[in-house]
């Protein structure tokens, strides 16, 4: 069992300062003052709290034309590349109608290479979350406003069958070639469309159980079109979804590039623009089996260099590598309130770090310029001591979801027969939720900061089915669990206690699988789960694996239980995929029902329990529905996820994944507190093309 470590002397404050999701300081959150020693303990803690949690803040871009720059600059190291004859002049680069943005404290200068980690191939998300600003609509800071992006503006049909996109003229791809509607029709013709490439609609292109459709009205207008009402499919293409999740956020895997390609790189590795015989001769020239894995790898930014990107830095060297560098894009739509072109950093140096002690020893040693990836929250005392050593700050950006470490149930498991009943039985999932204890998980691995219960999101949010939720068969009851074991026939036990199967063969066991790259311990997470099980007879055995790894197993319905979080489920409709089985690539309840449900029941496998059909019914008819509906429907399936506990929840409502940032004293721009959610892309609401070194 993990050794439970000395109790935070702040626990108190950071606890309440991280169930806050409103936009306050964090002094604000502390009870009344109290005399003489303790008031003034407490005006410390204060003062200590407006440092780690500070104000939501942002950058906001200028949507009035006539407040735009007319004149621009460029950073030095394009400028020398105009003056070689290398780069057409930068008001040749820059869009006729640009993104402008307005910095959050003063206009940048050029220049410098921002210092990270990342732990491998399998974290993509590394650098995705800092570049998407490619999506086609995007999230201010405060993750409750949508805004423009790559689309210059939107409008929705008063009956919520179609969005009209209109493009920003004169945008280019990174390579200098125009970027227009044509490249929204070679994504639906040659992509989305192909096979091949999507044998399963997806169903973020979805309203009811048909598929949208996409078309051309000019070079700079494309509209989406359903049969059905989709009023959601706004917030979709503003969201971590798809089709709206941009070309860098869908390489991450390959699920459908976002709504749009680069079509004048990627048809030569189609067969319908020389042959299939062609591609694959090239596909297995380069090592790859065939054209359909070669495609993949090429439209995948973060390993192939030469991909043509909207992106504000693009990928100079791949991610497989010890070193994934990331270099400005010259032809970046972005520009500041006086004209000059983002990003202002020059270059994004990723560093390998052997594994996440090693990336938190680097970052308290203050070798990152900023960090918010990995860097865990148990470090927070440690971080905290080394502030002035390391040159840098500390800040914590609460999230908003239920648990940051979930138990998720694999609802379409079958390898064995045993387990996969148990699993399909509610009264045994709910006896596994009793049998932890969230508060010792609490105290060991989150520093007393989060909030122990079940995966329900904030009450804050206006899709929280209400308070007495979060303790829903989500508290530890070691009697109620071992009277529900008992009664379902699980009531035989061996000479050590632990539960015997049913079947005849032996003790019941059950497959913990964990990644390696978790914000949180997950596996250590996992081993003390392991132990807490032993009280209710119930065996478990912890599998931890690489990233990649981790998520091909789920692909392939080979896991029983997958730790994960369930961070970006709180905003249900834009990440559901770990809350729902809906995304046939990675559904952590399910991939073959994630097929049938995309398929209208033509691929993969129903799910057997009928309370998931209700839930996947109500999840489908909420496209159709305006606003304060879907808040309702959305928040009946959260209802039902509690009650049936496929996914079981321990402890979240912190700053735990993505939420402790170590932010060097040389940048500027960077916001005292930032929106902790993956429908915004945390960071990049915050608009890292805006962060700056100071001279």
């Amino acid at each position: 069992m993990a050794k439970k470590p000395k109790r935070w002397t702040r626990r108190e404050f950071l606890r309440d300062a991280a169930l806050t999701a409103g936009a306050v300081g964090a002094a604000s959150l502390l009870p009344p003052a109290l005399p003489g020693a303790a008031g003034r303990a407490q005006a410390e803690e204060a003062k200590l709290g407006a440092q780690l949690i500070g104000k939501l803040e942002g950058p906001e871009l200028v949507l009035d034309p006539a407040k735009w720059p007319k004149k621009f600059a460029e950073a030095p190291m394009l400028a020398d590349l105009v003056k070689q004859g290398k780069l057409p002049p930068v008001d040749k680069r820059v869009p006729d109608e640009p993104m402008v943005v307005k910095p959050l404290q003063s206009i940048g200068r050029y220049g410098g290479t921002w210092r990270r980690g990342f732990t491998g191939p399998g974290d993509g998300e590394n650098g995705n979350r800092i570049v998407s600003t490619d999506k086609i609509l995007f999230w201010d800071y405060t993750g409750t406003k949508i805004m423009p992006c790559v689309a210059r503006e939107w409008k929705q049909s008063d009956d919520g069958k179609s969005v009209t996109i209109s493009l920003r003229k004169g945008q280019k791809w990174s390579d200098g070639t125009p970027f227009t509607a044509n490249d929204f029709v070679f994504w639906h013709d040659e992509v989305y469309l192909n096979k091949d490439l999507m044998p399963t609609p997806h169903p973020d292109f979805m309203a009811g159980s048909r598929s949208g459709s996409l078309r051309k009205i000019d070079d700079t207008t494309v509209i989406f079109e359903f049969q059905d009402p989709n009023f959601l499919f706004v917030d979709i293409l503003a969201g971590s979804t798809a089709i709206g999740g941009g070309q860098a956020t869908q390489s991450m895997d390959k699920r459908s590039m976002g709504a749009y390609m680069p079509a004048h790189y990627v048809k030569q590795f189609l067969p319908k623009f020389s042959s299939k015989d062609e591609v694959d001769r090239k596909a297995k020239a380069a090592g790859f089996d065939g054209w359909v894995s070669y495609i993949k790898n090429r439209w995948d930014w973060r390993l192939n260099p030469d991909l043509p990107v909207l992106t504000p830095w693009k990928t100079v060297n791949p991610i497989n590598t010890p070193t994934w560098v990331l270099e400005r894009n010259p032809y970046y739509m972005g520009v500041d309130t006086q004209g000059n072109q983002l990003p202002y950093i020059d270059r994004i140096s990723m560093t390998l770090a052997e594994n996440l002690e090693v990336l938190n020893l680097r970052a308290i040693a203050g070798q990152y310029d900023l960090q918010e990836r990995h860097t865990g929250l148990a470090k927070l005392p440690v971080f905290l001591e080394n502030r002035a050593k390391g040159g840098y700050d500390v800040r914590l950006d609460p999230a908003l979801n239920g648990s940051d470490a979930t138990l998720q149930t694999n609802q379409a498991y079958d390898a064995d027969p045993e387990v996969a009943k148990w699993l399909h039985t509610r009264d045994f999932r709910r006896a596994l939720a009793m049998g932890i204890d969230r508060d010792q998980l609490n105290e060991t691995f989150w520093v007393g900061v989060g909030t122990a219960g079940s995966i329900a999101p904030s009450e804050t949010l206006p899709y929280s089915p209400g308070p007495e939720w979060r303790k829903k068969w989500s508290t530890l009851d070691v009697k109620q669990a071992n009277a529900l074991l008992d009664k379902i026939g699980l009531d035989k036990k061996d000479g050590e206690g632990y539960r015997l199967r049913t079947d005849g063969k032996g003790r019941l066991r059950l497959e913990l699988q964990t990644s390696a790259g978790a914000f949180v311990p997950h596996t250590q997470i996992a081993e003390m789960i392991k132990e807490q099980w032993k009280k209710i007879g119930v065996q478990a055995d912890v599998k931890e694996m690489e990233r990649s790894l981790f998520f091909t197993r789920i692909a392939s319905n080979e896991h029983q239980i997958a730790l994960w979080a369930n961070d970006g489920s709180e905003v249900l409709y834009l990440f559901p995929r770990h809350a729902l089985p809906l995304d046939p690539v990675e559904a952590l309840l399910g991939t073959p029902i994630a097929r049938w449900y995309a398929s209208n029941g033509a691929q993969g496998k129903a799910p057997k329990d009928a309370q998931m059909v209700k839930a996947l019914d109500l999840f489908r008819s909420a496209a159709g529905k305006k606003t304060q509906e879907r808040y309702k429907v959305a928040q009946e399936i959260w209802k039902i996820l509690v009650d049936e506990q496929w996914s079981i929840g321990t402890v979240g409502l912190s700053p735990a994944t993505m939420g402790v940032r170590i932010v060097s004293n040389k940048l500027g721009n960077i916001p005292a507190r930032q929106t902790n959610a993956q429908h915004a892309r945390t960071p990049c609401s915050s608009h890292p093309a805006t962060f700056f070194y100071k001279a």
